[in-house]
Formats: C-alpha cells, sequence, structure tokens
C-alpha cells in the first residue's frame, strides 16, 4: 500500500474535517484532535455532559471516514458475549456456528461506555490493547483499521462503573464538545436543525474516504513525518515531569509518551507538513496526558485537576528551537 504525497495527504484531511463540519458545529481544534488520533489508530473518549452532540459528531464521523461502523448502547445488563459474539449450536447441521459480535468493525462506537460491567470492559480492553479478540479460547484479529470512539458522561454516576486506569490509559486521548462558544454558534444549531427536518441527519452525511483511503492516511504518518531528536526529548522530558511533580500520586506512563508522539505527527501531517514542530506537541498534550495522571488524595480533595498539572508541567519546560525540519 503506497502512502499519500504529504500535501495530498493534509488536503485530505481538510476535506474530512470540512466534511464534518457540514452537520456539527464545533471547534475545528477538537476535529483535528479527533482526526489526529485516530490517523495515528488510537481510541478516543468524549466526556462531557449530556446534550452537548457527543454522539451526533462521533456518527457524523463514522460516515465521513467511510469505514464499516457498528454502534453499541453500553448498559448494566451487556454481557461479554453481546459486545464480541458467541458460539451457538445449529441443530439442524449438527455443528456450532460462531455469530459475532458489533466488535467485528473497523470504528465503534461506544456509547456511555462507563455503563458497562468490569466483565464486559475487559473484553473491550482486549480488543482495544491486542486488535483482537478470544471467543471460548480462540483468538480472532480484528480488520485493519480498528478504533473506538467512546463517549461517557461525567455527572450521572449512579448505575456506571468507572473505567479502570489501564482502560483509560489506552484512549489515546480524552475530549470534551464544550458548550457552544457564542451566540451566533448556538443560533446555527437551531437554523441546521430547521433545515434537516429531522433529529439526526447522518443518513445524509457523504463518505469523503473508505477503509483502504484511511490506511493509506495511517501508513503517511508511520512513514513520511520526520520527527527530531529535540522533539523526542521535548515529549520525554514533558511525560517524566508529570511523575515527579508534587501534586501526582501517579504520572503519565511510556504509552502516553508514545501517543503524544503519534498524534503530534499527525497533527503535522494535518497541516500538510512532513516534519513536527513543538506546537504540534503542545496542542494535543493536555488531552493526551491529562486523564493518565491520578493525583495525591489531598489534591483531589481539594479540586485540583490533571489538566492544570499538564499546564504547569508544559510551562516549565523549554521549547526546542534549533530544530531540523529533514535530515539532508
Amino acid at each position: 500500500m503506497k502512502p499519500f504525497e504529504v500535501e495530498e495527504a493534509g488536503a485530505l484531511c481538510d476535506k474530512i474535517i470540512d466534511g464534518v463540519r457540514e452537520v456539527f458545529v464545533g471547534n475545528r481544534v477538537l476535529l483535528r484532535m479527533l482526526l489526529a488520533a485516530c490517523m495515528a489508530n488510537g481510541h478516543v473518549l468524549f466526556e462531557d455532559y449530556p446534550g452537548l452532540g457527543k454522539t451526533l459528531l462521533v456518527k457524523v464521523f463514522a460516515r465521513v471516514l467511510g469505514c464499516d461502523t457498528k454502534r453499541i448502547q453500553f448498559t448494566p445488563d451487556l454481557l461479554p458475549a453481546d459486545i464480541i459474539g458467541t458460539n451457538v449450536w445449529r441443530q439442524e447441521h449438527g455443528t456450532f456456528e460462531l455469530f459475532r459480535g458489533p466488535i467485528f468493525t473497523q470504528m465503534l462506537l461506544a456509547d456511555e461506555i462507563n455503563r458497562a460491567p468490569p466483565k464486559t470492559q475487559a473484553a473491550l480492553l482486549e480488543a482495544m490493547e491486542e486488535r483482537q479478540v478470544t471467543i471460548e479460547g480462540n483468538t480472532m484479529p480484528l480488520e485493519a483499521p480498528f478504533f473506538v470512539v467512546a463517549t461517557q458522561n461525567p455527572i450521572e454516576q449512579e448505575g456506571t462503573y468507572p473505567l479502570p486506569e489501564a482502560q483509560l490509559d489506552r484512549f489515546y486521548v480524552k475530549l470534551r464538545t464544550g458548550y457552544p462558544a457564542t451566540d451566533e454558534i448556538e443560533s446555527s444549531i437551531l437554523e441546521r436543525r430547521i433545515m434537516w427536518q429531522q433529529d439526526d441527519p447522518t443518513s445524509a452525511v457523504q463518505p469523503v474516504t473508505d477503509a483502504e483511503t484511511f490506511r493509506r492516511l495511517q501508513q503517511t504518518v508511520e512513514t513520511q513525518i520526520y520527527v527530531d531528536p529535540a522533539i523526542l526529548n521535548y515529549i520525554t522530558k514533558i511525560v517524566r515531569a508529570t511523575r515527579s511533580h508534587p501534586r501526582v500520586a501517579v504520572g503519565a506512563s511510556p504509552r502516553g509518551g508514545l501517543a503524544l508522539l503519534k498524534i503530534a505527527r499527525s497533527m503535522a501531517l494535518i497541516h500538510g507538513r512532513d516534519f513536527v514542530v513543538p506546537d504540534d506537541v503542545k496542542i494535543v498534550v493536555e488531552e493526551t496526558l491529562a486523564h493518565r495522571i491520578i493525583l495525591t488524595i489531598e489534591d483531589t480533595l481539594d479540586g485540583f485537576r490533571p489538566e492544570k498539572v499538564v499546564e504547569e508541567v508544559v510551562r516549565s519546560i523549554p521549547v526546542p528551537t534549533d530544530l531540523v525540519k529533514r535530515p539532508g
């Protein structure tokens, strides 16, 4: 599979974002972060209040990518077999037949993921980390690309099961849609609802790419984007500084550093560059690292937030300036 030229890939990224913005009224930076995480072959967690368009955004994004997509509405009674599938006895044939669950897709929309019990979340964790599932002892790979885009509500805790740190660490980024920033943006949401004449317009969204094209984008990120050693050192210092911060009990893991590197490379490609600059790191560092940080009990009770830790860490580390765009 041949990667794209960088300029061509950057133009395609713009088309993807514009395709989403035809329906979803929101921050372009947010859409770039979502696209960057998926191009880095990572999973995305949306956490925000009800009614802010999390599910709509994910559904529209899936349609625009043109990948095979399935959606799971997580509930407390959801079983692992409801996600990964199971073998069913077919009496007429005298054999077991495998019924594949919705996990066998390319983009899984996991709505209200924290409502699933731990055993079900563990089944999803294997798929997220290994890109495979195990059904009654048989391991089956998942088709590439495979990534999970999940949503959860931060204020309704009754009947929920908080995601364990091991699973949170598998999400490359944790994003928030947020409230509309201005009166004009909120009015635009109402105007579009009148124009659509329906609550869910995603069926009318036209794909911009398909699975093979998106795999080429992912390959372009992996093979065509140069990272100067000074950028690698910058990322390393940020990640290590989160572990020594006085308010932190557990800092960001090496997996967090890898995620930050991959997403920074994706952001460079989205901007039409074949090399990473410090701003590619800084624009995604909070969304990539904050959810991996566990504060001390005292600071948690005081209402201190991990995002503030990341902000302080980034501010304390000098930004590299003497960079080589590409060797030779």
